[in-house]
């Protein structure tokens, strides 16, 4: 039986009748397991006693009784005036069995972390108040699952205006972050006969594991000072981020630029990884690649690096083969992206207020990306930084190879995490002579103490 009351929780208690066992013995049994697997919260309000008899269906002097039981154990307080409470008291012996969480390091340098706190609060909260007074009532029924028009057009406009992409609005497509896309577009490419894809080495291991689980075989395609080595390659399709790779943060040079369109050209389909090639600012921006090639590139982005990896909110300008196909994965995995975030962002497109938002980033990611190279150039003698013109990251250089599992435990030891070039790479060495470095969510200050710590623990391997 499920309790409803308004005056306390909804609460559901298996209730029977059975002469070998009283009603009042199965209530108090149904509450006391209820408050200590945490369905009843410590401090939760509890029922009135009139409410909760008539919501089971029992007499209230059962419910009564139950409850001074309860409350002479310990797992009821009362105050007058007031109502029928889960004792505070209990919560440390609740969560007395549960295992500790691993503590969060001090100063952690996640190359792919936006700055959390730059989220634009105010300007959020205005879209969302706009799009709700104005939303026909349609707009809290099951979304398109492409994503709603609203948020498809404006992407294709922004990404025509600043990125050079040839979009429309039913070439793209929202997602649920990048990572669902590359996911759904993996089971594309699958149901349309590919097995196999190359992606650049080093890259992210969670789209190596996407890929993998997808049925597709992973090939790597070796990455030097000039990008990926694009005329290496074998695979059919190919996963690149031309603008900024991950974890080097090399830019592709006009000549592998050059030679990966040819490569398109000639049947071959890339998709193009364009995660944050908006946060620049040593160089002028480079146009997609997508823009030279629009029948043969895959284009996908996300809010994650300059809004917030929250949202969730992705998206992928598709050629028309792969449409159908993307669709019939989404309907499979989810139904859809949620509209009202959708809405929102569509309003901070529509408005220029994304752009403003992007031009404030770019100023506080400029003098957060001093304040590492700085630390390094005090701290860190003998190493140097690449791959940081663009981005939340950039690539340390060390002096010489160390052993990767152990920098990273000394490292948690000191309360800095960083995360060594060998564990992108498909094979995965022992040692290490570079790690990554994102500066995005840490303050100047803490990236100044991170590095202090970070030099203290290579100076003892």
């Amino acid at each position: 039986m499920r309790s409803t009351s308004p005056l306390g929780p909804e609460l559901l208690l298996a209730l029977v009748g059975s002469r070998s066992r009283p009603l009042r013995a199965q209530l108090e049994s149904g509450l006391r397991e209820a408050i200590r697997e945490g369905r009843l919260a410590p401090g939760a309000r509890m029922p009135s006693s009139r409410a909760l008899a008539a919501d089971l269906g029992l007499s209230r002097s059962l419910v009564v009784q139950a409850y001074e039981q309860l409350l002479a154990e310990g797992y009821l307080t009362a105050r007058r005036g007031a109502g029928t409470f889960v004792a505070h008291a209990l919560r440390q012996r609740l969560d007395e069995p549960r295992a500790a969480a691993p503590a969060a390091p001090r100063y952690d340098f996640f190359p792919g972390a936006p700055d959390l706190a730059a989220f634009p609060r105010a300007r959020w909260l205005r879209a969302l108040r706009d799009v709700l007074r104005t939303a026909p009532p349609s707009i809290f029924a099951y979304p398109d699952v492409r994503g709603l028009p609203e948020l498809r057009f404006a992407l294709a406009d922004y990404l025509r205006r600043a990125r050079a992409v040839i979009a429309s609005g039913e070439s793209v497509m929202v997602s649920s972050g990048a990572t669902q896309a590359l996911a759904l577009l993996a089971r594309a490419l699958v149901q349309l006969g590919h097995r196999e894809i190359a992606v650049e080495d080093p890259c992210l291991p969670a789209h190596r594991a996407l890929f993998a689980a997808a049925g597709l075989r992973v090939v790597g395609v070796a990455v030097d000072e000039q990008g990926a080595q694009v005329e290496k390659l074998s695979a059919p399709v190919l996963l690149c981020a031309p603008a900024h790779q991950l974890p080097t943060g090399v830019v592709l040079s006009p000549r592998r630029r050059g030679a990966l369109l040819a490569w398109v050209r000639q049947g071959g389909l890339l998709i193009e990884d364009d995660y944050d090639a908006e946060l620049r600012y040593d160089r002028r921006p480079l146009a997609a690649l997508q823009g030279l090639a629009p029948d043969r590139v895959i284009y996908v982005g996300s809010a994650s690096k300059t809004l917030s990896p929250a949202l969730r909110i992705g998206w992928v300008v598709l050629p028309e083969q792969l449409r159908a196909p993307f669709i019939q994965a989404r309907l499979v995995d989810d139904l859809g992206s949620a509209a009202l975030p959708q809405l929102a962002l569509a309003h901070l497109l529509e408005h220029a207020e994304y752009d403003r938002h992007l031009r404030a980033l770019r100023r506080r990611y400029r003098l957060r990306r001093a304040a590492l190279a700085d630390a390094v150039a005090r701290h860190l003698s003998g190493c140097s930084l690449s791959g940081a013109d663009a981005g939340l990251h950039a690539l340390l250089h060390l002096p010489g190879a160390v052993d990767a599992e152990e920098l990273l435990f000394s490292c948690e030891q000191a309360g800095v995490r960083v995360y060594p070039l060998s564990m992108h790479l498909i094979e995965q060495p022992p040692s290490t002579d570079a790690v990554a470095l994102g500066y995005g969510n840490l303050t100047a200050s803490e990236i100044e103490l991170g590095i202090r710590a970070l030099a203290g623990v290579l100076a003892r391997l």
